[in-house]
């Protein structure tokens, strides 16, 4: 009887560590989701700042790129609007207001060659390209986090765990729709 006991006390507190383990598990795996959202909103909000500089540099040209300035207001709003929370559908619209200030910025520095030549709107430009890669970099990491706290919550035992104590919802990751559109490769799912 005493072996049965035994065995019985042991397979218990095997479960119960292997289930606080787990439990602890999709904790950290839910942290660290937070964390790279809020590197990407770090960036983003960086850049913005780089942004507000480029602004007073453009002001100058107002009258020929006002439409430009527009973007520029739009992308920092935008990035503004960002949530706290974890959310990658949400990142799309930053990222397009991006994509279309880029070439909008292109464009002018191609027309106007007083601001070709300033070095401090060079300067700026090469900061923000440098940041929207620090986006990207952050956006990659983002969305492995992302991957591996849904698995955690998703799959078995994990899945068990987050249903009867943590209840977390699964993280929707970023997804850039328009740079999908153009590729002709899909994966084999």
């Amino acid at each position: 009887m005493d072996i049965i006991l035994i065995l019985c006390a042991v397979t218990a507190v095997v479960i119960i560590i292997a289930g606080i383990s787990i439990y602890n598990g999709i904790i950290g795996g839910h942290n660290r989701v937070q964390r790279a959202w809020s590197d990407v909103l770090v960036y983003e909000r960086q850049k913005s700042k780089v942004l507000d500089q480029l602004q007073k540099v453009l002001a100058d040209f107002m009258v020929f790129e006002t439409s430009l300035l527009e973007k520029i207001t739009g992308l920092r709003s935008a990035v503004h609007a960002l949530p706290a929370g974890a959310d990658g559908n949400a990142l799309g619209k930053v990222e397009l207001a991006s994509k279309e200030l880029m070439g909008g910025l292109r464009v002018a520095f191609e027309a106007y060659p007083d601001l070709k030549a300033s070095e401090a709107a060079n300067n700026m430009m090469r900061e923000i390209a440098e940041q929207q890669e620090n986006v990207g970099a952050a956006i990659t990491i983002y969305n492995r986090n992302v991957e591996l706290f849904n698995n955690s919550i998703e799959m078995f035992p994990g899945s068990v765990v987050n249903g009867l104590f943590n209840q977390k919802a699964p993280v929707i990751p970023f997804s850039d729709i328009e740079a999908s559109q153009g590729f002709s490769y899909t994966p084999n799912f």
